[in-house]
């Protein structure tokens, strides 16, 4: 069976922030210029638009404001305003509240669920025009003249585990376009390949990133404050290790509850998904939602590494926009809006290119609109952050930050240079065993039941989507060296060493895998690389 061919002006891959607004702004200049021909569509590898979103979130709707001034009277989902902002600064047995650093002030934004919000805007590009695919997932670029790309190919479904078809063998489409631009988020997996095909990250740092772990909690109508904000740094982290929790009071009871970690940490028997559960057991933590019910549970890998590790979002035939080009703003933990203002410089520099016109015809190209806007200044201002707190610790960073903050207003004369995650992981004999608590079925919880709420699927039938470069690694490095950190850091409950006839083995449980994108960072040896499975599998998230 051949592939069926279709053929699009614009083809975009991912239906996230970036993406979505790339694709509304195309169709929103389309029609104000007489161009209701041109042809975008969006391919989402979820199930349904949202269903792989995760996000805190606390929402800045500068860009939404730019794309859809009326989106407060449409019905956009971003109806809590956040209302009150606590830094905290946790101890094991108490907590010191600070000032809010400027960069965590939330006047203006708004308290929701991003997956709800990407649900929105499908709707809206959709009424547009635009041609929305769930289900389908690019899994291959395809190439032109001189090596441009020419579109992509979904991934073929119904094949058996050795990638032979199946009696259920369908082959994907070709989605064949002058213009392909891929918004897969953090670290996707086209995304990597064309910023290694083209040297994108030449004269870049090495991107950085953290893994941020996320439950969604129903509490009583006396225990919700909604619009309020907490941020954590402190415990249950070291001082060297960078992280931090948060806890967003939104809509009909709702409370978000989730840590961040930043992916350079050292000690291989960390484990991401258990400093959580501990997280919540904080008494200032605890209080805010003992007693309630725990409805859905998430991880996904996000970016820190800021403008030194931005590779160059233009490739020949593409562009890359939002997380998959780097453009979350840490200090902000923030990057809605940096993503959706990337996809409407994209849309507007294609428009142009299209033989269209727009109010902001970008003939320089793509990386030097986002040079002159204002997403390049915000992301200029927090670029040290990070790296200082990788240096210097808590302690240092903090104290770096109100500097860097307050005395040069995030201009100082020099740019601080990032580290790859994957080379920071110390041997385990030379790191300090961490013992975690059992969990208590309340407040905390077993991993595998966790990822039961992630409503994760997978044809098991079909070939695993996470490759091993060098199968012996896992058992030879891993394993010897580092106490196979695959089985610590996953947060999803996919790696474990089983004993066999011939000794240990690793062994992979695709089906639980909830595309957090960790294992493809993280792994000390580079080993393990993730591709996308057939469309529609993974989870299925719900207000994340």
């Amino acid at each position: 069976m051949e592939r069926e061919q279709i053929e699009m002006d614009v083809v975009i891959v991912g239906a996230g922030p970036s993406g979505l607004s790339a694709a509304i702004r195309l169709r929103q200049l389309a029609r104000e210029w007489g161009r209701d021909d041109l042809s975008v569509c969006v391919l989402e590898k979820g199930p349904e638009v949202g269903a792989h979103i995760l996000s805190g979130a606390v929402i800045d709707p500068r860009s939404l404001d730019e794309l859809i001034p009326d989106w407060r009277d449409r019905g956009a989902p971003l109806q809590t305003p956040a209302v009150a902002d606590h830094f905290l600064l946790l101890r094991e047995h108490g907590s010191l509240r600070l000032p809010t650093p400027h960069s965590l002030r939330n006047d203006g934004h708004y308290v929701g669920s991003l997956g709800n919000l990407c649900r929105w805007l499908g709707e809206q590009a959709e009424a547009l025009g635009v041609d929305i695919y769930p289900g389908f997932a690019a899994s291959e670029l395809l190439y032109g003249d001189h090596g441009a790309v020419r579109g992509v190919a979904t991934a073929d479904t119904g094949l058996q585990p050795d990638g032979t078809p199946g009696p259920r063998y369908e082959p994907g489409v070709e989605l064949l376009a002058g213009h392909t631009l891929l918004a897969e988020g953090c670290r996707g997996s086209l995304s990597q390949q064309v910023i290694a095909g083209y040297e994108l990250d030449r004269d870049a740092d090495p991107q950085t990133y953290g893994i941020g772990i996320k439950e969604v909690w129903e509490v009583d109508e006396a225990a919700h404050r909604p619009g309020t904000v907490v941020h954590t740094a402190g415990w249950p982290l070291d001082t060297r290790t960078y992280g931090g929790g948060f806890l967003y009071h939104f809509g009909e009871r709702k409370v978000s509850v989730g840590f961040v970690i930043g992916l350079d940490y050292t000690n291989p028997h960390l484990s991401p998904y258990q400093e959580m559960q501990r997280f919540k057991t904080h008494p200032a933590i605890r209080s805010h939602i003992e007693g309630g019910r725990r409805l859905s549970y998430g991880a996904r890998a996000l970016v820190e590494g800021g403008v030194q590790s931005c590779p160059k979002l233009e490739f020949p035939g593409g562009m890359l926009v939002g997380d998959a080009a780097g453009l979350l703003n840490v200090g902000r933990i923030k990057g809605t809006h940096t993503a959706m203002k990337s996809g409407i410089l994209a849309a507007d520099t294609l428009f142009e290119r299209l033989g269209g016109e727009s109010d902001q015809a970008m003939a320089t190209g793509l990386d030097q609109a986002l040079v002159d806007s204002w997403v390049w200044s915000e992301l200029q201002r927090a670029r040290n952050i990070r790296p200082a707190f990788a240096r210097w610790g808590l302690w240092g960073g903090m104290a770096y930050a109100a500097v860097d903050t307050y005395l040069f207003g995030g201009r100082a004369p020099w740019t601080l240079s990032q580290r790859a995650d994957h080379d920071r992981l110390q041997r385990q004999s030379d790191a300090k065993p961490i013992e975690y608590p059992v969990p208590d079925g309340k407040l905390t919880f077993p991993l595998l039941s966790s990822v039961h709420l992630s409503n994760t699927n997978h044809d098991e039938n079909q070939p695993c989507h996470l490759q091993l470069r060098d199968p012996d690694a896992p058992i030879r490095v891993n394993l010897a060296e580092f106490g196979a950190p695959e089985t610590v850091y996953c947060p999803a409950g996919v790696y474990e060493i089983v004993d066999g006839d011939e000794g240990p083995r690793l062994h992979i449980n695709a089906a639980n895998c909830v595309h957090c994108k960790t294992c493809d960072i993280k792994d000390p040896t580079q080993n393990i690389q993730w591709r996308v499975p057939q469309g529609g599998d993974g989870p299925i998230y719900s207000e994340m």
